[in-house]
């Protein structure tokens, strides 16, 4: 993460910096603003990211047993032949 005050930086630093790491924008030395870059996210990708509903959803699901592909696959066979 950068710091960068305020006073010494424009926009356009902010939003080019934020595209490589975080930028903690301060002001009087004190953190004020996080700058995250999301160049080549779409919007789609920005309201899932900063949804808890969807963060839930997902908490969830990798919480759920799984199966491998191969089992997947003769569970597959076997219903056929049925």
């Amino acid at each position: 993460m950068i710091k960068i005050d305020l006073k010494q930086a424009t926009v356009d630093t902010f939003i080019h910096n934020a595209q490589r790491e975080r930028i903690i924008l301060t002001q009087n030395g004190k953190p004020v603003a996080l700058v995250i870059g999301v160049e080549g996210m779409d919007e789609e990708q920005l309201q899932l990211g900063s949804s808890d509903k969807f963060w839930k959803l997902i908490t969830e699901r990798r919480a759920q047993k799984t199966i491998t592909r191969a089992q997947l696959e003769q569970r597959i066979k076997g219903a056929s032949r049925k």
